[in-house]
């Protein structure tokens, strides 16, 4: 059983299923259009509980999905849609136990969903040249995941991944940043054999250079570049339609793999081969 407590952030979700993130603090009111409910009548209850309010409107208290999190939590920066998100996380194959090297943090969306995934043993080492948005979006980590997690699982370089990456052999190389083919060389030597580099791109001419980047590097194989839509329908009877409305193109999503290849060997000239072999070509 799940029961809410005093800094919690929380969702209230109406019936036409719209979110009113609220964080819980002992003593205070929440209001909405002119209506009212204390805190502390909501702290203590289980999750899912249907509450009314002071003129009778019902909500149900929910503890939000990460993704229903990630779209209603404040922003520094625009943040990647959970569609991104989960399609990122399965692709880089961000497993429990990784070892992430991330840049930019932004407003911490993917961050989030990457610590999620990591675990316990796991850790991600975030890049952001920005004060601000590193401030923004460590508070809404903690905000969902706890503030002990910002202490044993992430760190945060206030450095530009651009000119180096400090960490060895890690297992991912995550960017969600506008130049990530100025990377590439860094990942070569950073990213252990095996691992995987992802980049996150919204324009065309941006994958062309990334992609580049990564085929003049012969360390890296299987490189890939795919995005996603998203399309929700409106089921209501036999009333069946997709919604006007869609999440379409957002991103382009590039992968790569770090391998290992074997020196290339030079082919060897007739009158260069051993005598055995010689006396084969000519006997053939």
């Amino acid at each position: 059983m799940t029961l809410f407590f005093s800094g919690e952030t929380i969702h209230l979700v109406n019936a036409k299923g719209d979110h009113y993130p609220l964080t819980l603090k002992a003593g205070a009111v929440f209001q909405f259009s002119g209506e009212t409910i204390a805190h502390d009548a909501i702290i203590g209850l289980e999750d899912g509980t249907e509450i009314t309010l002071s003129r009778g409107s019902r909500f149900y208290v929910l503890k939000p999905t990460l993704a229903e999190y990630t779209l209603h939590m404040p922003r520094g920066a625009q943040i990647l849609y959970p569609k991104d998100l989960s399609l990122i996380c399965m692709w880089a194959d961000i497993h429990p136990g990784a070892a992430v090297v991330e840049a930019g943090i932004g407003s911490g969306a993917l961050t989030m969903t990457m610590l999620n995934a990591v675990g316990e043993k796991g850790r991600v080492v975030s890049y952001e040249i920005r004060e601000d948005f590193a401030r923004r979006a460590v508070a809404n980590i903690e905000g969902y995941l706890g503030k002990a997690i910002t202490t044993d699982r992430l760190l945060v370089r206030q450095q530009d991944i651009y000119e180096g990456i400090e960490e060895e052999e890690v297992d991912r190389i995550v960017l969600d940043l506008p130049e990530p083919h100025k990377v590439v060389p860094h990942a070569v030597s950073k990213l252990r054999s095996g691992g995987i580099f992802l980049s996150f791109l919204p324009t065309v001419p941006q994958v062309e250079l990334v992609v580049a980047a990564l085929r003049r590097e012969s360390a890296f194989s299987d490189i890939e570049t795919f995005e996603t839509l998203l399309r929700t329908w409106n089921i209501d009877g036999r009333s069946v339609r997709p919604d006007h409305r869609m999440v379409a193109h957002s991103g382009f999503i590039t992968t790569a793999r770090r391998v290992k290849r074997l020196p290339k060997k030079e082919p060897v000239r007739p009158e260069e081969a051993p005598l055995s072999e010689r006396e084969t070509t000519e006997k053939e």
